[in-house]
């Protein structure tokens, strides 16, 4: 697995060993990653990850917030229970200034320290994490109203997302489906 665009391209990331990690294919992430480009979902129907202030919650490795920040991103915090593989990742990244690393359970999140423009839940498949992590970082204030959020999960999930949260567009690549939701902010 490595970064697969923008400054860090080529930065290789290693997932722990007997964990249960399942960190986003390069394949995938770089469809992603064009898709964000492209979208005109940022300000001024520009890119939303060039000069955004990203949270990568269910962080495992790291690899959607570096990469985020290879591609124009100002800083990214990442929300990890077990951060230490992803420490590493981000030493080896020399971009230590831009990030900040929360150990937190992503459903019962601390009160934020800044608000944040876009959003990447990658959470363990299955278990129902997505509308408790989104309802985690609004009763938080981790977002910025109108943040654009990028939620993975299983493409045979059913996910029901809070009512704050309007559905943009969603993308399926072999067994992953992204949602890219809009926070219909307080």
């Amino acid at each position: 697995m490595r970064i697969v665009g923008g400054k860090l391209r080529g930065l290789k990331l290693e997932a722990p060993v007997g964990q249960d990690v399942r960190p986003t294919l390069d394949r995938a992430r770089e469809t992603l990653f064009n898709i964000l480009a492209h979208s005109g979902w940022g300000e001024g129907g520009l890119s939303p990850i060039h000069g955004a202030r990203v949270v990568d919650v269910f962080a495992g490795t790291g690899a959607l917030g570096l990469e985020a920040l290879s591609r124009g991103a100002n800083s990214v915090t990442f929300v990890e229970q077990s951060p230490k593989t992803l420490v590493l990742h981000v030493r080896a990244s020399k971009l230590q200034s831009e990030c900040r690393v929360v150990e937190a359970d992503a459903t019962a999140l601390p009160k934020a320290k800044t608000q944040h423009d876009l959003v990447f839940l990658d959470p363990p498949f299955g278990q129902g994490f997505l509308p408790k992590a989104l309802s985690s970082l609004v009763a938080q204030g981790w977002l910025k109203p109108g943040a654009l959020i990028v939620a993975e999960a299983d493409v045979k999930e059913q996910n029901v997302f809070p009512d704050q949260f309007e559905l943009l567009k969603e993308k399926s690549i072999g067994r992953i489906a992204f949602h890219f939701l809009r926070y219909q902010g307080m």
